[in-house]
């Protein structure tokens, strides 16, 4: 086919039916996706065509004469009658206003093609009436039939004859089966459409969880073996913070400090009760030095109990520190169990999410 001789005038988008022959009641979709829907202009025969190839095939070749008519079923949905292809076409749009356009496009060319007849049967010269259509014109682009280039078998001419009163008949009645069940159809086949793009996203979702939950698997598997190895360098630092070596000496040593101390508070209780009872025959002398005495040994009394209390006090630091020890034990092993139980939740989320994802 010459691209001078069939121009495309006006494409769209839609997705495209034709009537079950076997029960003229239900829609046959053409395919999964929408098609482009064209219509031609034979400016040699002054015939229009509406168009849609699908793959190798033509979907619809139907050739648009006066009779034919244009009904609209719902808001996205229209369809028309071909007597010559012997079937029903359906488009479904993705807007109202797409349907729309084609219906006013449909009422154009049908217009054109009731003028091109009336001149024809008159034997006045034939105009093309294409070039008083509107809008979405495309410029002239070769066409390829599904027969390879240069067969025009594809997009052979077809004669506008009226059909008769019977054939008329027959397609009222096939018109008004095909548009029974449409309603429900239509509502049907969006309502999988969108069911379609929940469940493309939800997929979307769920790959994205499930990469987001393989990145906390592997942080949580860090943490866990993390907590491990410090659970064990604590077990093990309690383990042998038995009592030491260090506070035995410093039990020991408190023990002979509090016999030391014992012994001195003795030995100053003796010398005030010397120093205490009538004292003549002693002479100054001796009463100084025993003061002295008494003196030093209180000093080193004092001595001996600070001693004594910073010994207590180291004692208590080191049995804090090992009760400290102890606790942050007990919590790193409360954590631990926490982030296994998690990471147990986690690898169940993923078993679930690995058997529902198809």
């Amino acid at each position: 086919m010459s691209t001078a001789r069939e121009q495309p005038i006006f494409s769209t988008r839609a997705h495209v039916f034709q009537i079950d022959p076997a029960t003229k009641r239900n829609w046959i979709p053409a395919g999964k996706h929408a098609l482009t829907v064209s219509y031609f202009y034979d400016a040699t025969r002054n015939v229009y065509r509406i168009i849609s190839i699908g793959g190798a095939k033509a979907i619809i070749n139907s050739t648009v004469t006066p009779n034919m008519t244009f009904t609209k079923t719902s808001q996205k949905f229209g369809q028309w009658a071909d007597s010559r292809a012997n079937t029903v076409y359906g488009l479904g749009f993705a807007s109202e206003q797409h349907l729309t356009q084609f219906a006013e496009k449909f009422q154009e060319v049908k217009e054109a093609a009731r003028l091109a007849r009336e001149k024809s049967q008159d034997g006045g010269e034939l105009t093309s009436p294409a070039l008083g259509l509107a809008a979405h014109q495309v410029p002239p682009s070769p066409l390829v039939s599904a027969n390879g280039p240069g067969d025009e078998k594809l997009f052979r001419s077809q004669s506008a004859d009226v059909p008769g009163p019977a054939e008329r008949e027959r397609l009222k009645k096939m018109l008004s089966e095909g548009s029974v069940g449409e309603v429900q159809w239509e509502a049907e086949f969006f309502a999988l459409q969108d069911s379609n793009n929940k469940l493309a996203g939800a997929l979307r979702e769920a790959n994205a969880a499930a990469a987001q939950w393989r990145q906390q698997l592997e942080a949580q598997r860090a943490e866990a073996e993390r907590l491990r190895q410090r659970v064990a360098e604590l077990e093990a630092q309690a383990a042998a913070e038995q009592p030491s070596a260090s506070e035995k000496e410093g039990s020991q040593a408190l023990e002979h400090l509090e016999a030391l101390v014992q012994t001195k508070d003795q030995e100053i209780q003796t010398l005030k009760n010397q120093t205490g009872g009538p004292r003549e025959a002693v002479d100054a002398t001796e009463r100084e030095e025993t003061q002295q005495k008494v003196q030093d040994l209180e000093t080193r009394n004092a001595e001996l109990e600070h001693q004594l209390r910073a010994t207590e006090r180291s004692l208590e630091e080191a049995r804090a520190e090992r009760e400290r020890a102890r606790a942050e034990v007990g919590r790193a092993a409360q954590l631990l169990d926490v982030r296994l139980f998690e990471l147990s939740e986690l690898r169940e989320g993923l078993a679930r999410l690995a058997e529902g994802t198809p």
